[in-house]
């Protein structure tokens, strides 16, 4: 089965490379695309955060891979690319919740998103309390440590 999916916006911001760290103060605009209507964004001040689905458009697919050390580092695990939220994963999607700073028709202004100058924007969702895990999240110690910086 073949998916096609369209691009529905589009990010601006400072960051024109996929770093791994640092993504708490990055800005970003994401603006409509042309074939979207503007209503598309009625109302979305009413929330806090959003959840924005994007595609690595930059990664490349000869490296691709299932399985491996995050960041290739010997100290972590190896783990399989769904144990990872790396970009060079099968279908090159990435998801992140951001805060919602601001809205003008058809540009949204968000913080915290990991993507970078240019990135085609997939699906925005508005995030609800009640989707969020009833229960604590678990998940392995190196997490913590690949994690300390990512979000300064």
């Amino acid at each position: 089965m073949e998916i096609t999916l369209t691009q529905i916006a589009t990010t601006h911001n400072s960051r024109t490379e996929a770093t791994d760290d640092y993504w708490d103060s990055v800005i970003t605009s994401i603006v409509l695309e042309a074939h979207i209507p503007t209503e598309a964004f009625n109302n979305i001040e009413q929330f806090s955060h959003l959840e924005i689905i994007y595609y690595f458009d930059k990664a490349d697919d000869i490296n691709m891979v299932f399985s491996g050390r995050p960041r290739d580092n010997p100290d972590y695990p190896v783990m399989g690319i769904f144990c990872q939220r790396k970009k060079d994963r099968p279908n090159k999607t990435g998801l992140c919740t951001v805060e919602l700073l601001a809205h003008h028709e058809r540009t949204i202004i968000v913080k915290g998103l990991d993507a970078i100058d240019g990135t085609p924007i997939l699906d925005i969702k508005p995030v609800f309390k009640e989707f969020e895990p009833a229960k604590e999240i678990r998940q392995p110690e190196w997490v913590s440590d690949l994690m300390k910086k990512y979000w300064l």
